[in-house]
């Protein structure tokens, strides 16, 4: 029975976790810790398991979210969320999980994310996330209002729907491997921005790369040069969605050699351009596992 009510509620737990921490493998670790807790706890007054459980992940998560701020804090290069394989196959809350938005509750506080995520995501009330993160109303109140005032003033407001999104990320692959800056330059927004995440472990460029001409001269090179040592011709390249936009994902020399993920507003441009190479955060999609983050 414990296992049971546990499995039973453990994708929401851990859709709650990667919200709140950025990547996977904090996310899986907050879950096991959860699932830990679980089992040693008297769940003779539980009435309700699911707002138990989301209220032990909550605090394992901000707990881990504080300690990993100060690794963050020395990261070499741009700090980007670690990317998985979804399947939300066109639902709008693909956006609650985008790489974006994500990079957005960075700046957030611990609380203010989880009040966020918890609120905003999963429509918890104020009363119900005051008890899941121990503190009161009135400051879960404010969190919020702090948090939902910061995400809409720094998230991005147009997205192409996803037939749009995945007709640009192809264009845009071809265009990047054939050389073709004309075209790259049609699909790319004037200020669109790339940020390449390495973590020191592989080489990419240590600040976001800005403007459509730099841009497209950054990416005309990839036909024409090695991707983390591996050559074009010896790479399979994967259009997937990645965290419910579409994506591509680089395999080459018998591993999973970085991602691409591409934001496309409402016009058909692209606007950002998130790119993970580091191959700490390359484990969630080479094993494979898709996430429908069903509730």
């Amino acid at each position: 029975m414990t296992t049971d009510v546990f499995a039973a509620h453990r994708r929401l737990l851990f859709s709650v976790a990667y919200r709140i921490l950025g990547t996977a493998a904090d996310a899986e670790d907050a879950v096991q810790d959860a699932w830990v807790k679980w089992s040693a706890a008297d769940r003779a007054d539980v009435a309700e398991p699911k707002a138990y459980l989301v209220r032990i992940v909550s605090n394992v998560a901000m707990d881990r979210l504080r300690t990993a701020r100060s690794r963050r804090e020395v990261y070499v290069g741009p700090w980007l969320p670690e990317p998985i394989l979804t399947s939300f196959e066109g639902n709008p809350e693909s956006d609650t999980v985008s790489l974006a938005l994500l990079v957005v509750l960075e700046s957030l506080s611990p609380l203010e994310r989880a009040v966020f995520v918890l609120k905003e995501v999963f429509g918890f009330t104020h009363a119900e996330i005051a008890d899941a993160v121990e503190r009161s109303e009135d400051a879960v109140r404010q969190a919020a209002h702090r948090a939902r005032e910061h995400v809409q003033a720094r998230r991005p407001r147009f997205h192409a729907t996803a037939g749009k999104q995945r007709e640009v990320t192809e264009r845009f692959f071809a265009a990047a491997t054939g050389g073709d800056i004309n075209t790259l330059m049609q699909l790319l927004a004037p200020d669109v921005t790339v940020w390449t995440d390495g973590g020191g472990k592989v080489r990419q460029a240590l600040q976001p790369v800005t403007g459509a001409e730099r841009v497209a001269a950054w990416f005309a090179t990839f036909g024409s040069q090695p991707y983390q040592g591996v050559a074009l011709a010896d790479m399979r390249v994967d259009l997937v969605e990645l965290n419910g936009r579409s994506g591509i994902v680089f395999t080459g020399a018998g591993r999973v050699i970085g991602t691409l993920a591409l934001d496309v507003d409402d016009s058909g441009r692209v606007v950002a351009i998130h790119n993970v190479a580091n191959p700490d955060k390359l484990r969630a999609v080479a094993t494979g596992e898709v996430h429908d983050f069903a509730q």
